[in-house]
């Protein structure tokens, strides 16, 4: 059996990291290095980074940190941010990425979900979903990084799904923006709906503010990983203890 993955997830904007609620009014935590650092030393499976300001710029990803990252931690990371086609792509793994991760850049260009799949292998191209439930359906957003470029892309989350892994990706993030930052747990419901369309890994991004949020998902959800940010960057939850509590509940995770 696969080991469940716990993922901190460091949102950068201008070479810091950052985090907000739902999206909005982002603070500055810290350095993207250092914390790096302390996360592989914490026994976190893997780190997430989104340059979230890229996007919204229409920028790509600055390569600056990429490989001191690299250079610093022994766990895998992702990267994400404007990655718009092969080169760019190329330059963040040839940094020391594991894998590369896209969102808006899958929506306006489907086609280039499978032109990295096949370049790079499946196993290396994750697809991050910023999905919303808008009072009668999950849609999906682009552009989130701010709350003035973001929008509804017309899409509904679990098509999306379904077209993105038809297209090659190897893995799915799926961020529930109304749990985004407020720690009142992950979207199980949706994640439910979720893990039935999904084939391929999905990660649960979005509301983790306890022990217990990250047990529910495991055991409700059947996700493979974990992702959240607050309750890491500001220590409420210690990874090492974590995992320990969630291997006390019968939940396979490395420790």
């Amino acid at each position: 059996m696969l080991t469940k993955r716990i993922i901190p997830c460091l949102d950068v904007k201008k070479g810091k990291v950052v985090k907000g609620v739902k999206f909005e009014n982002h603070r500055n935590v810290g350095d993207p290095v250092e914390l790096a650092k302390k996360y592989s030393i914490d026994q976190a499976d893997e780190l997430v980074f989104y340059d979230i300001y890229s996007s919204v710029e229409s920028e790509s990803v600055s390569i600056k940190w990429i490989n001191e990252i690299a250079k610093n931690i022994n766990i895998p990371f992702c990267v994400a941010g404007g990655i718009k086609n092969i080169s760019k792509a190329k330059e963040v793994l040839y940094m020391g990425a594991d894998k590369i991760s896209i969102n808006t850049p899958a929506i306006e260009n489907p086609d280039l979900i499978s032109e990295l799949a096949k370049v790079f292998g499946s196993q290396c191209v994750v697809i991050g979903i910023d999905s919303y439930f808008n009072g009668i359906d999950f849609v999906v957003y682009a552009k989130t990084g701010s709350v003035q470029s973001r929008y509804d892309v017309g899409k509904k989350t679990l098509e999306w799904i379904n077209e993105v892994q038809d297209r090659g990706a190897g893995e799915i993030v799926l961020n529930c923006m109304n749990q985004d930052g407020v720690q009142k747990g992950y979207d199980l419901d949706q994640l439910m709906l979720a893990r039935e369309a999904c084939k391929v890994p999905l990660i649960a991004s979005g509301g983790a503010g306890t022990m217990e949020d990250f047990k529910n998902v495991f055991e409700s959800c059947d996700v493979d990983g974990a992702l959240a940010a607050s309750v890491f960057h500001d220590n409420k939850i210690n990874i090492k203890k974590l995992k320990d509590y969630l291997y006390d509940n019968k939940i396979e995770v490395r420790v």
